[in-house]
């Protein structure tokens, strides 16, 4: 399914709204670690493949996207990332963790109000974008080597 053919206004706006996430003064690495993650969560193949490769691009380590998704156990991240991250897996498995407190107290530690609202809409973001991937059967390149 091709769903920026068959609701192309719809796919416009999320993409208009996905622009305004890259905008919007995040550091666009921790971005890529909040979508990867989300993306990985939610199984998505196509979102993890091209989140991975941006972040690289835009000289994210190597080793650090290959440890996120066990970044608990690995030193390599810092505060802010480690709170993105956990409020990222709270947002995404929502209906497990009801969004507990703590996660977010650790996420507010870590993020002023605005930076805080923006990385919210991010995740949300995230996990629509996953869910339509997954749906519409979206397939990552294949890449040299790969």
């Amino acid at each position: 399914m091709n769903i920026a053919a068959e609701a192309p206004a719809l796919y416009r706006t999320i993409r208009a709204m996905d622009g305004q996430i890259r905008e919007s003064g995040l550091d666009p690495a921790l971005l890529h670690l909040v979508k990867l993650r989300a993306s990985q969560i939610n199984g998505c193949a196509f979102c993890v493949d091209m989140h991975a490769q941006e972040a690289l691009e835009i000289g994210v380590p190597a080793q650090k996207l290959h440890l996120v998704a066990a970044w608990r156990e690995s030193p390599i991240f810092t505060t802010k990332e480690r709170a993105a991250l956990r409020w990222t897996e709270s947002l995404t498995h929502i209906s497990a963790t009801g969004a507990p407190d703590d996660d977010y107290e650790a996420a507010r530690a870590a993020f002023d109000t605005p930076e805080l609202a923006m990385l919210t809409v991010a995740i949300g973001a995230i996990n629509m974008l996953n869910r339509m991937g997954v749906a519409a059967r979206l397939q990552h390149p294949i890449r040299e080597g790969g």
